[in-house]
């Protein structure tokens, strides 16, 4: 049985505390080869709905992911979209912005990479950082030379959700669904992560010294998370809060939300060009 995903899907209104929605839940396979099969099924699902969004190019779609460090963005976006034509999908990763951004309204630098029509658009981590660690971080709001009379405004984040809403109901009007995913990871289970990141010579690199000093500041970011969650979630644009301490059954809801979002536009294959005649024709003249 594939998952429920709606237990996972914040209902629109309600309020969002993090501590009452779960980091784990039990495992949605039987074993490793259940689970592998599962994936596999849902990865040639999707591969066969991306090629159909492809040909109807009237429709994209947009996957947003946000999560704590080591909670497996990257590795639930490897896995899931591993049998997506790469032509078809497209990844960004937004850090620290340039200067050319910062003299940008907050979601300039990630409207440039909206996904086509047609295309499967990935965003690992987006313009949600702007209320998230720009909110936790007040001094980088400061390096955003922002009017005075806005930074110092007591609307500001409601505004910025403001602005977020609208963008995605536009988004929505005009053919490009929004999926949102928050990974779900618990305090402990990052800090498990983490030791094996140092313990692992081959994943060193992944870790660095302020991975720590946001770690002290995760009271802050789940305040953060879950008014943001709160804010921001609506019909056209759903957030999802998916249990992160177990990767696999993190890929499986995931992997399930992004089928079903395909499989529930209303999409067909173009008329071909040529009409019966004509293609009886030109098969002939192929074996001949």
């Amino acid at each position: 049985m594939p998952p429920d995903t709606e237990a996972y899907r914040v209902p629109p209104g309600q309020k969002v505390k993090l501590k009452h929605w779960p980091t784990a839940v039990d495992a949605l396979y039987r074993d490793e080869d259940d689970y592998k099969e599962q994936l596999r099924t849902q990865v040639e699902r999707l591969s066969e709905l991306q090629n159909l969004l492809y040909a109807h190019n009237r429709y994209s779609l947009l996957l947003i992911f946000q999560a704590m460090d080591a909670a497996g963005k990257d590795s639930v976006i490897k896995h899931v979209m591993s049998g997506v034509n790469p032509q078809g999908c497209q990844v960004f990763s937004f850090k620290h912005p340039s200067a050319q951004e910062l003299d940008h309204d907050f979601l300039w630098r990630t409207s440039q990479c909206l996904p086509e029509r047609g295309r499967i658009g990935i965003f690992n981590r987006s313009y949600y950082e702007e209320v998230l660690i720009v909110r936790v971080h007040p001094e980088i709001l400061a390096a955003q030379s922002l009017p005075k009379e806005t930074t110092r405004a007591a609307k500001l984040w409601p505004q910025r959700y403001e602005s977020i809403n609208h963008l995605e109901q536009h988004l929505h009007r005009n053919g490009t669904r929004v999926i949102k995913f928050f990974l779900h990871l618990s305090r402990e289970e990052q800090r498990q992560r983490f030791l094996a990141r140092l313990d692992d010579p081959a994943k060193n690199w992944k870790f660095s010294a302020a991975d720590l000093d946001e770690r002290e500041l995760w009271p802050q970011y789940m305040r953060a998370y879950g008014e943001m969650l709160q804010a921001t979630n609506s019909k056209q644009a759903p957030w999802y809060v998916v249990p992160a301490d177990d990767k696999r059954n993190a890929r499986l809801i995931v992997s399930q939300v992004v089928v079903d979002a395909l499989a529930a536009l209303k999409m067909n294959y173009p008329e071909p060009s040529l009409g019966e005649a004509e293609l009886k024709e030109v098969r002939e003249r192929l074996k001949g």
